[in-house]
């Protein structure tokens, strides 16, 4: 396996982006070492809160939430997914499947020594995490699912997802940050913007971001399916805290909500949170409510 890794010059003077790289070292397949970035702010025997981000955001998009949560005494660990961020890039669109990325962050989460996690995961940091959830509940104390799924491929995509796939395929240039921008319902500046263009410094890079879409099983048939639906059914005897919190403005997972709420018995006594004026990446436009109902959830339930 060939691989990309971003030089460290590219993510000097990101403007709300001071945290101190860490890294671990996971493999592929093949055993090719793969270096994975991480954030890790806080005490480190403080309650993990494990931020997993997605589609063709990084870490930086946890930047608003991380102090708030440090600030409540907790531990704060957002990993980037290989592929994306300061973490290594394989070259070839076929390196990157599902069950990769499950494998790669489930071996960063036991690198790095995490253990009764709290869960934070949006976009694809849901459709990693959640299962993950389902494989390995005994990693994790409480989950909040924002703006997510897990798709076993058993219900039609919806149309804003079938335009959002297309799109990815289809368009010569892929502009991470101008995608995340469009994604927000709020204007981002420029310096933000270059920002999450920041890990890619040609097309070549963005592999695995042009690869993610695809990924999302459509179809019962998908390679994916029968893991997921697994997945999904160990999720519907989750009984640890559970906890939805989307935002009023995504098309592409407006709905969710309530399909996770009813299905995970975890979330039978925490009635989902709907963020007002978010958009899909609800962390850059409303990340420090998102971050407050996260301190808030884990405080009412660790008694």
């Amino acid at each position: 396996m060939e691989i990309l890794r971003t030089p460290d010059e590219r993510f000097a003077n990101l403007p709300g982006y001071n945290f101190e790289p860490h890294y671990v070292e996971v493999s592929s397949a093949d055993g090719t070492p793969i270096r994975v970035h991480y954030i890790d702010e806080g005490a480190p025997d403080a309650p993990v809160v494990l931020l997993l981000h997605g589609e063709p955001s990084w870490s930086y998009l946890y930047r608003h939430m991380v102090p708030v949560l440090v600030s409540a005494g907790l531990r704060a660990v957002a990993i980037d997914l290989v592929g994306f961020g300061r973490s290594d890039k394989p070259a070839h669109r076929t390196d990157y499947t599902y069950q990769a990325h499950v494998d790669w962050v489930r071996d960063a989460i036991a690198a790095i020594g995490l253990a009764d996690i709290t869960l934070v995961c949006q976009d694809w940091g849901g459709l990693i995490g959640l299962r993950l959830v389902g494989e390995h509940p005994e990693l994790f104390r409480r989950v909040v699912a924002a703006n997510t799924f897990l798709p076993t491929g058993d219900r039609p995509p919806g149309k804003a997802f079938l335009a959002w796939q297309q799109f990815s395929q289809q368009t010569p240039v892929f502009d991470a940050g101008a995608i995340v921008n469009g994604g927000c319902t709020t204007s981002l500046p420029d310096d933000v913007v270059a920002a999450y263009n920041a890990p890619f410094p040609d097309e070549t890079f963005k592999e695995g971001a042009r690869q993610f879409p695809t990924l999302v099983p459509t179809s019962p048939d998908d390679p994916a399916t029968p893991a997921n639906r697994a997945a999904w059914e160990s999720l519907g005897r989750f009984e640890k805290p559970f906890l939805c919190a989307f935002s009023d403005s995504d098309p592409i997972t407006k709905g969710g909500d309530r399909v996770l709420a009813a299905h995970v018995p975890g979330a039978k006594d925490h009635e989902p949170v709907t963020i007002a004026d978010g958009g899909h990446f609800l962390q850059e436009d409303k990340g420090a409510e998102l971050a407050a109902v996260v301190v808030s959830f884990i405080q009412r339930t660790s008694q």
